[in-house]
């Protein structure tokens, strides 16, 4: 095994980093008090090549894998920017997937360079307020009527789609009892939002309020036939190619998240002095923030493995999974352990590991909960009875 870092990986790095010095903790903060869509940021990384990284160069994309947009949004997560900061970017950078993988070559040609040069800002809709996980039991429907379909249903927690053209919403084409599986029937369409059709509604929510989390109502939505990702009733398999790179990406900010907590935690018990001395120098307080670098370490080695794997074709579900799952814990961990030793502090507004606290919390909760992924690997990689 080689675990020297690559030259461009360093340089990618670089890159990032010197477009998020020019947005401080100052602009997170500010931006998520004010429920404000970080705008500036997102030209900013937008005119860098950063939101096409792993588009195909053919349409004006950076051409790379999973390993280099991990990289992209572990360094803007660990800027300060957190998710408020990922989640900005993240459908941009790896959410058209499906697109590239199974759109047709007038779809890819028309939509994939303006979400390269951050000009078109898709959506992701799967989730609705009854079916959770259990994806299958979707109820948007989605009829056909001549060269449209004609959507109506409702999803929760689509990210920023107040702000968002296109959507990329999985619907049901064919009734459930007529279909051989359950997942069969569901078909991908990359729909319009800002129609009269569609009524979008932010979610209040404790964190994460630079990006707002909607529900989403469909009443009567046509969507040209056109605008259909691959074949009908083959969504739900498109969408699975789009979970392990999901997976590992959350896994990568998570990782950002904890970076930050610690360096802020860190930087505070140096400077803190309590009783004549820095507080850092209390084994109560050093202990937690050492064994919070080292999960974060372990973590990362996953990680970069589950997005080797991935970009080498082979299967990474097992290393996808488990990665999302132990960085989402150490990244937790070292945010948390970063509040305890900010103490009262730690509830300022002006520290920031509020926000990485919060944030972090997220993670352990979406984009699939802590639990969905043990399933997987009692079912998948240990061979156990399937639980649900």
């Amino acid at each position: 095994m080689d675990f020297a870092t690559e030259d461009d990986h360093r340089a990618i790095r670089e890159g990032v980093r010197a477009v998020c010095r020019d947005f401080d903790d100052a602009y997170w903060r500010a931006c998520d008090a004010e429920h404000r869509f970080p705008w500036d940021f997102y030209k900013a990384m937008a005119a860098g090549g950063w939101l096409g990284i792993a588009i195909p160069e053919e349409y004006g994309g950076g051409g790379r894998g999973i390993t280099e947009a991990s990289i992209v949004l572990e360094e803007v997560a660990a800027s300060g920017a957190a998710m408020n900061g990922c989640s900005a970017m993240h459908l941009s950078v790896f959410g058209m997937n499906p697109v590239v993988k199974y759109g047709s070559a007038e779809m890819r040609e028309m939509y994939l360079p303006r979400v390269a040069s951050g000009d078109l800002h898709v959506a992701f809709g799967v989730t609705e307020p009854d079916s959770g996980t259990d994806t299958a039991s979707l109820t948007t429907r989605a009829r056909l009527d001549g060269d449209h379909y004609i959507v109506r249903g409702q999803k929760v927690w689509t990210s920023k789609a107040q702000d968002c053209e296109k959507v990329l919403l999985l619907v049901r084409t064919t009734p459930v009892e007529q279909c051989a599986k359950r997942t069969d029937g569901l078909t991908l369409l990359l729909a319009d939002l800002q129609r009269p059709e569609v009524d979008i509604a932010p979610i209040p929510k404790v964190g994460r309020n630079a990006v707002a989390s909607c529900e989403v109502r469909y009443d009567d939505l046509p969507v040209p036939v056109t605008d259909r990702v691959g074949e009908e009733g083959k969504g739900f398999r498109y969408l699975l190619d789009g979970l392990n790179p999901e997976r590992i990406l959350i896994a990568a900010e998570a990782l950002g998240i904890g970076r930050v907590a610690i360096r802020r935690a860190v930087d505070y018990a140096n400077s803190r002095r309590v009783f004549g001395r820095p507080i850092g120098q209390n084994q109560g307080l050093a202990f937690p923030l050492a064994e919070a670098h080292m999960r974060l370490r372990a973590a990362e080695l996953i990680v970069r493995e589950a997005a080797w794997r991935y970009d080498q074709g082979l299967p990474c579900g097992e290393q996808a999974n488990t990665a999302k799952f132990l960085a989402s814990e150490a990244g937790h961990f070292a945010a948390d352990r970063a509040m305890q030793t900010h103490g009262g502090f730690g509830y300022a507004k002006e520290y920031d590991v509020d926000r990485y606290w919060v944030e972090s919390r997220l993670m352990k909760i979406a984009p699939i909960s802590q639990e969905m992924v043990l399933n997987y690997v009692a079912e998948h990689v240990l061979g156990l009875p399937r639980s649900y």
